[in-house]
């Protein structure tokens, strides 16, 4: 019994060496991912030998080197030339391809292109331009610095009445001649109607000056002070500065410095510094910016002398209270327009806008004939 199970082993293993003799093993060679991408090799074709190593853990293919097959255009697997006819990528949706969705050729990056619509900034120009910043903070500073004298009375209110009408005078007719009547004729307002306005308001701010000077009374000083902070704070961050963002406000800025006037004048002494003091911010926040305006557009020298001069006169006044504090205005006017302006060209070169075939698509003509 043990002679017949030995000789019929003998017999399979004598039939199996007989086969291999017959068809030889294939040799499996592994499988990477750059020949992943050849169109000589699939895992998903069964007219291809493969098996999985699943100690490498990957897959193993024998493609016979006589009868090679590769990827036709109908991903159809058929008898081929071998690798060198592989199968050129075309970037067309209309044609099957042997290739992944997200397969790219060495032609992608050709495309490629940086800071295609990067705003190269001047130094100087970008100091111009930090100006409006300046004035901003120079005007509340010098707001500031005639509400202490006038609380330590130190400023006549009369002075400063007469002083901001005569500003205000010499400030219309300047506008008036930068202008050249061109706002008068967009608007279709007379000079009439500007001194009809600027009396209605000179009048109703008298008449309700005792009125704004017990309006706080109830409220603590300290209450007062921080809430005029805060407001005017509010008057900075949402000022227009010529920025398109949806933050700027010129509605909301004006509205939370004259509030922030309203506060401070309720801790004057009497009702006459209450209106003079709300006239003067109204002349300060609503009427200078405008002028300064008209002026950076049309004179831009001259934009720069007055900036210049504003921002002395603030240092001067805020000097003459404070030492400390006229040091720290001084720093933060040279940060702004001096040191900001050189960060923010440095920090340009660290710019990195990629765009290429990935961007989406921009249409450019003129569609405006479809729409009629």
């Amino acid at each position: 019994m043990v002679q017949q199970h030995v000789a019929l082993l003998l017999l399979l293993r004598a039939m199996r060496v007989a086969t291999e003799e017959m068809e030889p093993m294939p040799v499996y060679t592994e499988i990477n991912k750059t020949q992943l991408r050849t169109p000589g090799y699939s895992l998903s074709s069964s007219l291809c030998a493969k098996k999985y190593d699943g100690i490498k853990g990957t897959w193993l293919c024998c493609p016979a080197a006589e009868n090679e097959r590769t990827y036709d255009k109908s991903l159809s697997c058929r008898p081929g030339k071998g690798r060198n006819s592989e199968v050129k990528w075309q970037k067309v949706l209309y044609k099957q391809q042997p290739f992944p969705d997200n397969y790219v050729d060495q032609r992608f990056l050709e495309e490629l292109r940086k800071n295609i619509y990067a705003r190269k900034y001047q130094y100087w120009a970008v100091v111009f331009e930090s100006s409006v910043v300046i004035q901003q903070l120079c005007s509340v500073c010098v707001f500031v610095v005639i509400w202490w004298y006038m609380d330590e009375g130190l400023l006549a209110p009369h002075w400063l009445l007469g002083t901001g009408l005569a500003s205000s005078l010499i400030g219309y007719v300047l506008f008036d001649l930068i202008d050249g009547g061109q706002g008068r004729k967009k608007s279709g307002r007379t000079r009439w109607a500007d001194l009809k306005s600027a009396l209605v308001f000179i009048t109703f701010t008298y008449g309700f000056s005792p009125v704004l000077k017990t309006l706080t009374e109830s409220v603590s000083t300290d209450t007062i002070y921080a809430m005029s902070v805060f407001m005017l704070l509010g008057h900075l961050i949402f000022f227009d500065y010529g920025a398109n963002a949806a933050i700027v406000s010129s509605t909301l800025s004006l509205n939370m410095a004259i509030f922030a006037s309203v506060c401070l004048a309720s801790r004057l002494p009497r009702s006459l510094h209450a209106f003079i003091m709300v006239t003067f911010a109204i002349q300060i926040f609503a009427l200078w910016p405008m002028l300064q305006k008209k002026l950076k557009a049309c004179t831009p020298r001259s934009y720069v002398g007055v900036t210049l001069i504003f921002a002395v006169a603030a240092f001067g006044g805020l000097l003459s209270i404070s030492t400390v504090g006229a040091v720290l205005f001084a720093l933060l006017l040279f940060s702004i327009s001096c040191l900001c302006p050189f960060y923010l060209i440095r920090l340009q070169l660290f710019k990195e806008n990629i765009h290429g075939p990935w961007d989406e698509a921009e249409i450019k003509e003129d569609l405006s004939r479809f729409l009629s």
